[in-house]
């Protein structure tokens, strides 16, 4: 990252909830709103945004973010400060974009240069069918016909007949499902077996990340996929022989910056990537479409899931994400 030379700063952070078409629904529960926290960061002639959400299942709370981000701003003056000062997380994910987003303004070179990242291009993202009957899923399924790659939420009991019910209604369609933590050591193998059969390409964190261990000894009839079990790029060493491939999440990564070396540190030891998200806005997306063109797969299909998106949001067109608009991010 080139240093940038700043006038005083003064950050803000709020809480906005954007409302879902329908229900999201994983193994740990539903929504019905995105709860996001937007960072704005200004120098009084250039503003910079970012965007994070919250992560559940590592204990994150929208006031607890907000606390963290409210916390540290008095001591951040500079992009570089943000290491010192906060840990991986969503707090982390939002100042970090937001910084990047400033920056970009304040010097008029695009992030995608600055970050020393290949020129964006147009991804396909997968479409998430939420966690539902098998026959509900099937119907959703046919529903976005036009929707190349789809990615089924999983949730153990029922798996089985989930995936092919989906297969079935949509013998044309690329598949990649997350399980969520779902599965269990005995019904790892017979699953994987069915993921096969159904021509799943890619199974998402199939045991808790406590019990990462049973994939070693594992036949991975399926390519097998880190997502709770990765957070920076500190991890890879320990997925070497459990995974196949890693799931790349700003929030947990800590933003733009640590996202590009989990990426870098993964294809150095020759696993897969694909750029994954929370639920958000298209202000969320944009910093990790940056990333697109490092990944095998991208999963970024958080505005389509939501009732409306934010001004200038991300164009997606049969489930081909553009690349964002200066007006939005970066």
């Amino acid at each position: 990252m080139s240093p940038v030379r700043m006038p005083p700063i003064r950050i803000e952070a709020r809480h906005e909830a954007w409302p879902l078409r329908e229900a999201f629904v994983i193994s740990r529960g539903a929504k019905t709103a995105a709860d996001v926290v937007v960072v704005e960061i200004t120098d009084g002639t250039h503003k910079g945004r970012g965007e994070a959400v919250p992560y559940g299942r590592y204990g994150e709370t929208v006031d607890g973010v907000l606390d963290a981000i409210r916390t540290a701003a008095g001591r951040i003056s500079t992009h570089a400060d943000l290491p010192r000062e906060l840990k991986p997380g969503a707090a982390l994910n939002a100042l970090d974009c937001a910084f990047w987003d400033l920056e970009s303004k304040q010097t008029g070179i695009p992030v995608s240069k600055r970050a020393a990242l290949p020129e964006p291009a147009p991804k396909v993202t997968a479409f998430t069918l939420s966690l539902a009957a098998p026959e509900e899923m099937a119907a959703k399924a046919a529903s976005v016909a036009p929707l190349s790659l789809l990615k089924l939420k999983l949730g153990g009991d029922g798996d089985d007949a989930r995936m092919r019910a989906v297969r079935q209604a949509r013998p044309d369609a690329h598949l990649v499902a997350d399980a969520n933590e779902a599965w269990t050591a005995e019904t790892l193998t017979p699953l994987l077996a069915i993921a096969a059969e159904c021509g799943i390409e890619l199974i998402e964190q199939p045991l808790p990340a406590s019990q990462d261990s049973i994939l070693r000894d594992t036949p991975h009839l399926v390519p097998i996929c880190a997502d709770e079990s990765v957070h920076t790029a500190d991890d890879i060493p320990h997925l070497i022989g459990l995974y196949d491939a890693v799931n790349v999440k700003l929030d947990k990564a800590g933003g733009l910056t640590g996202a590009s070396s989990l990426v870098a540190e993964a294809r150095r030891n020759g696993l897969k990537i694909m750029i994954g998200s929370m639920v958000g806005t298209s202000l969320a997306v944009a910093p990790a479409m940056l990333l697109a063109p490092c990944a095998d797969w991208i999963d970024l299909d958080g505005p389509l899931l939501l009732a409306r998106d934010r001004e200038h949001g991300l164009r997606i067109d049969n489930g081909i994400v553009q690349p964002p608009s200066p007006e939005l991010w970066g």
